[in-house]
């Protein structure tokens, strides 16, 4: 952690936007980054411990996503384009967003929900500064794979119903195959644009209620049991179905009539060109285990997204089946 951090922070359990003091710490290197210390609340008195560089802001009871913890641990690398040789990430990113390259150099940007450093990797090559939240221990996972970044990465595990922020800093958010995993899909689009700065970008992305669903059958099937098994009994079920059905799905990829039945098959199979025989099957492995091991999965229809943009007084709204963007007004 950089004490720079400390300008935007607020305690997340204060409605004052109480500024946080920096009591105990031990620097990590020649440059005074923060790598082990003690956050605490001017206001309340809470305190919040910095582990390993990284201000931690929840409680084992917050974190209802431990599969992803587990998940970008494992596999922190194969979607990052920088250390796998492709460019899947930043091709999603700027078709998600929209944002250009240009308006991103120097901005500060928010990653809700970074996972292990997907899209943050893409940010910061684009030349933003960026701020990337996790609620699990992915966030130690983006913070080893965005670590090249240097000073324009801060990394901070927190909760996106909690965020220990002040409101209206950031130039830019997005939140990209997150909202859909969380107990309350419409606080968490409603909530982040508190924390944009007039004028500010906010995309999200986030699973479309509909078509597909029914399509999926099977997996939903599944889904009425695995999110309730313990993680590794869930990864040796993806394994095993990974295993059984990547040969058939391959088959079926390359044929644009008949691969829309890869759809009914139970696995989230992964034939993209640009990686290899290896890398799709490791990737489907990863979306596979994805599917199975989230808790929560909330569909959400693009134009009630774009509704509770539209609430939140974000102009410019745009909105499309799963996908949805906005500006925060300027004074």
């Amino acid at each position: 952690m950089q004490s720079s951090l400390l300008e935007i922070l607020a305690c997340p359990k204060c409605t004052s936007e109480a500024r946080l003091a920096l009591h105990t710490s031990v620097g990590s290197d020649e440059t005074g980054d923060i790598n082990d210390g003690t956050l605490v609340c001017t206001d309340c008195g809470q305190e919040y411990t910095i582990r390993n560089g990284i201000p931690r802001f929840i409680s084992q009871d917050q974190d209802y996503c431990g599969n992803f913890g587990f998940q970008w641990q494992k596999w922190k690398e194969i979607q990052i384009d920088r250390l796998s040789g492709h460019h899947l990430s930043e091709t999603r990113f700027f078709n998600d967003t929209q944002w250009d390259r240009d308006w991103m150099k120097d901005r500060l940007i928010l990653d809700a929900g970074c996972g292990a450093g997907r899209f943050t990797d893409i940010a910061l090559s684009a030349g933003a500064q960026v701020v990337a939240v996790d609620l699990s221990d992915a966030i130690d996972a983006c913070h080893d794979t965005t670590a090249i970044h240097g000073n324009r990465i801060q990394c901070i595990q927190a909760s996106l119903f909690e965020l220990p922020f002040k409101k209206s800093v950031f130039d830019g958010i997005y939140c990209i195959g997150v909202i859909q995993h969380t107990p309350d899909p419409e606080a968490v689009i409603s909530g982040l644009p508190k924390f944009a700065r007039a004028g500010g970008k906010i995309s999200y992305n986030f699973y479309e209620e509909g078509l597909w669903r029914r399509l999926q059958a099977p997996k939903y099937l599944l889904r009425l049991i695995t999110p309730h098994l313990p993680i590794g009994l869930t990864l040796n079920l993806s394994k095993f179905l990974v295993a059984t059905l990547f040969w058939l799905t391959s088959l079926l990829a390359p044929i644009r009539k008949v691969r829309i039945l890869n759809h009914f098959i139970p696995i989230c199979a992964v034939h993209d060109p640009a990686l290899t025989r290896d890398q799709q099957y490791i990737w489907t492995l990863l979306d596979t285990f994805d599917w199975y091991g989230a808790r929560f999965e909330k569909r959400q229809h693009h134009e009630r997204v774009a509704e509770l943009l539209k609430l939140a007084e974000l102009e410019d709204v745009r909105s499309v089946p799963g996908l949805a963007r906005g500006t925060i007004p300027r004074d």
